[in-house]
């Protein structure tokens, strides 16, 4: 289910008469009249009503004799709500874009000809600083702690609160005074 098609089922949802509707619709398939004399609503409101749900993919309709029969889409039901939210956002590219300019932002506040100008109080403006200077480590390469005290330095004179920090925020890794770039986490789906 799209991020689309999600909004437009919940916006069905959240009407009491079209709860109403499917819940009929549950226990069994039914037509606009019956619908309307279960439901003590009008069969106009009733048609209107489910002309919204099968725009929203959560009814059909099919011919059986005289009357135009409507039934409940289970499968629409069957999808959860982690499942929506795990999907691709229509917006992804565009929240994308607006991280990569904040980001570029924070680098240019802090950084001045490849130094940094002071540590940032923020913890996530700290963050994008930090991974900054830990492009400066190469992966699967084991450092003295000399030779990280040297990198960071060419960034900023107190390296030892740098260390410490790309320590506790896990872009370094340590073992005694041997040293190494972590790898970044997967995100579980």
């Amino acid at each position: 289910m799209t991020e689309t098609e999600a909004i437009r089922l919940f916006k069905c949802l959240s009407d009491k008469s079209r709860l109403q509707i499917l819940k009929s619709l549950v226990i069994e398939d039914m037509y606009v009249e019956r619908l309307a004399e279960r439901l003590g609503i009008s069969a106009p409101t009733v048609s209107f009503h489910l002309k919204k749900l099968t725009e929203a993919g959560a009814v059909t309709s099919y011919k059986s004799q005289y009357y135009m029969m409507y039934s409940l889409r289970k499968e629409i039901f069957e999808t959860s709500i982690l499942e929506i939210l795990q999907e691709k956002s229509d917006e992804s590219e565009v929240q994308a874009q607006r991280d990569a300019e904040y980001r570029q932002k924070v680098i240019d506040a802090f950084f001045e000809y490849g130094k940094l100008k002071s540590i940032p109080a923020q913890k996530k403006k700290e963050r994008i600083v930090l991974e900054v200077i830990a492009e400066a480590f190469e992966f699967d390469r084991i450092y003295s702690e000399r030779e990280v005290n040297i990198l960071i330095a060419d960034f900023y004179d107190d390296f030892c609160t740098i260390r410490r920090d790309m320590i506790s925020e896990r872009l370094l890794d340590r073992d005694g005074t041997k040293y190494w770039r972590a790898q970044p986490k997967c995100r579980e789906k």
